[in-house]
């Protein structure tokens, strides 16, 4: 028998799944990012690794930090550093939200997706709190039972 997926969006290029796993997310923002001409051909084609990513506030702007995006391939001398910092557009208001959220003990900004919406990049980043092991573990055996619970249901 063959198992239902959830259908992926077309403009999803990149999501990083153990965000979920390693965090818990409170809120989430939509950023633009500031690319060069070769970034955006290269996350188009979805050469993007969100994995060790991370953002910080730093005066007054949002940056995002230790996203690898590899040089496009036709791209010769344009292209940039894989890992360079890159600039996230957001509103002043929402960076103040933001710098508020991330002021507080054990809060980081973390990425969750990237993808296209009327054709600019947009990456999805998160108010995120670290989990300690023993909170995975509990997370993991609710989603056990939840799956136990469902299986047999429709069994019934």
């Amino acid at each position: 028998m063959a198992k239902k997926q959830k259908p992926k969006p077309d403009n999803l290029i990149a999501q990083n799944k153990k965000a979920r796993h390693d965090y818990t997310i409170t809120d989430t923002y939509e950023a633009g990012i500031a690319l060069t001409g070769t970034e955006i051909k290269s996350v188009r084609d979805g050469k993007i690794n969100l994995k060790d990513g991370f953002a910080r506030i730093r005066n007054g702007e949002v940056w995002l930090e230790n996203v690898h995006i590899s040089p496009y391939r036709e791209g010769n001398q344009f292209n940039v550093d894989e890992l360079r910092n890159r600039k996230l557009l957001l509103h002043r208001k929402e960076i103040n939200k933001l710098g508020a959220a991330t002021a507080g003990q054990g809060n980081t900004l973390v990425p969750l997706k990237v993808y296209l919406k009327h054709g600019y990049a947009k990456v999805l980043i998160g108010v995120a709190v670290g989990k300690h092991n023993y909170d995975k573990r509990e997370t993991l055996k609710k989603r056990d039972q939840e799956r136990d619970i469902a299986r047999a249901l429709r069994e019934r």
